[in-house]
């Protein structure tokens, strides 16, 4: 919506209360709300607020900070009491009015921007399956003399033998079991639709829901996909819908990576294509039905993916998900309908229009701004540089002898490696100026002096089971 049409809608919704929300650095919403009357002046001004409060933002010093709301992301918040208009927000700098260089949404704005510059395409589509689980109940403490957390579910196939009100009724999904179950093992089916009319509400269009492959509520939605900066402000809204909607109902739900062992974590494989004047770039003669230019992008993406896992795999937990030999998606290689590859190259349909890659490593812990950003200038510089993806995988990885498995690489087995791997190549992420030096550094040192070391210094319960008697 325009501004004028923006106002319209807040008078005919009735509209109370505006919701001004914007991305912090790591990937999650903060909020401030004021009295509709301010709606006019904070179209034209913005709203000024305090960045030093930001993780990994602003210095006390230099704190004052404005967001500018995005009038065409207006839409009725579809969780509040009063009635109230949520308003994506970009951050900017209070003197310059330029956008602040840390700000993901200005970064996506300018990745966006790098691209049509390229005059190689005019859109990169995104189609993200952020899949996630919901429990019944979290618990988690860390203290310097005890750590412990213990997550339960009714579909957790540890309670089959647990007394329940009215009888145990016995219909839990197994370990690795949880795929496409019909009632009554998958009980969560009115809940994902419920999620699904919240996402519609407020302007996703989404194409299916399912039980994933795990047990204990293990699902994911899948969204139409749409172009980057889009892509990202929705799969905000996802995650925050799916949040609420399990709140409400008396549940919780994470994007945690690996919230259980001994069963499949959660990913977020990552449709990608590349559009120019409304026509698909990625079909072609080549591999499975695939372009000369899709193969280069697949190429970048290969060549910089472990680069890419510190903003598409930006947890310590990502990474008790990718782990050789367990069916997570480390193998650097690309194949068709193979999901032993880190990237696989869907084969559902001849349509030129289908054509796309997926790169499977990523997870919902992400920041979408900065990971979907990250992997389309790795396959712009595939492109740019004509970057060869080798030959597909196309065997089943855990055929292959000890020899042929050496000669594929694999995902980093860290974040710390993963951050390694950023210090070491982000060239390709300055072009254009879409990623800034001042960015990267900033990244690499929250995530080793907050997370990494965070993780590091603490023993943790398996520990005492293995070593407490040495």
């Amino acid at each position: 919506m325009t501004p004028a049409e923006l106002k319209k809608y807040a008078d005919k919704h009735g509209i109370k209360m505006i919701d001004c929300k914007f991305v912090d650095f790591l990937g999650a919403w903060q909020h401030i709300t004021y009295p509709i009357e301010r709606l006019e002046d904070g179209l034209e001004e913005g709203f000024g607020f305090d960045g030093s409060s930001i993780r990994g933002w602003k210095a006390i010093n230099a704190s004052d900070m404005v967001m500018v709301p995005d009038p065409t992301t207006g839409i009725l918040d579809p969780f509040l009491q009063t009635p109230t208009l949520s308003l994506i927000c970009d951050v900017v700098d209070p003197i310059t009015r330029e956008p602040y260089g840390r700000c993901p949404r200005s970064l996506a704005r300018r990745a966006a921007a790098y691209l049509q510059s390229t005059g190689i395409a005019d859109t990169a589509f995104f189609g993200p399956e952020a899949e996630f689980f919901v429990f019944d109940s979290v618990r988690y403490e860390e203290k310097s003399q005890t750590a412990m957390y213990l997550v339960d579910s009714a579909e957790g196939t540890w309670n089959t033998g647990r007394d329940e009100a009215g009888g145990n009724l016995g219909y839990k999904p197994r370990h690795k079991g949880g795929y496409f179950p019909a009632s009554p093992v998958d009980t969560l089916s009115d809940l994902r639709t419920l999620m699904v009319l919240t996402m519609q509400a407020v302007g996703i269009e989404v194409e299916t829901h399912h039980h994933e492959v795990a047990t204990a509520g293990q699902c994911e939605i899948d969204m139409k996909f749409d172009s980057l900066l889009a892509m990202a402000d929705k799969l905000m809204w996802y995650k925050h819908i799916v949040k609420n909607v399990a709140k409400n109902a008396g549940k919780t739900a994470t994007f945690m990576p690996k919230p259980l062992y001994g069963d499949n974590g959660t990913g977020m494989h990552t449709h990608q294509s590349l559009w120019k004047g409304g026509k698909p770039l990625f079909a072609g003669d080549a591999y499975a039905g695939m372009s000369e230019m899709a193969l280069h992008y697949i190429g970048g993406l290969l060549k910089h993916a472990p680069a890419i896992c510190a903003f598409a795999n930006p947890t310590t937990n990502s990474y008790r998900r990718l782990v050789p030999g367990y069916e997570a998606p480390v193998n650097l290689a690309y194949s068709a309908r193979n999901r032993s590859a880190s990237i696989r190259i869907p084969m559902y349909s001849p349509s030129p229009k289908a054509k796309r890659l997926e790169l499977r490593s990523p997870d919902a812990a992400c920041n979408p701004y900065l990971a979907f950003s990250a992997m389309m200038m790795a396959g712009l510089d595939g492109i740019e540089h004509r970057i060869n993806p080798g030959e597909p995988l196309d065997k089943d990885i855990y055929s292959l002898s000890p020899e042929e498995l050496a000669s594929v690489p694999t995902s980093p087995s860290s974040l710390d490696r993963a951050l390694d791997a950023l210090a070491a190549d982000h060239e390709f992420l300055l072009k254009g100026d879409v990623f800034s030096t001042d960015l990267i550094d900033a990244w690499i040192s929250y995530k080793r002096d907050n997370e990494v070391d965070h993780v590091r210094l603490r023993p943790t319960p398996s520990e005492y089971y293995l070593y407490y008697d040495c």
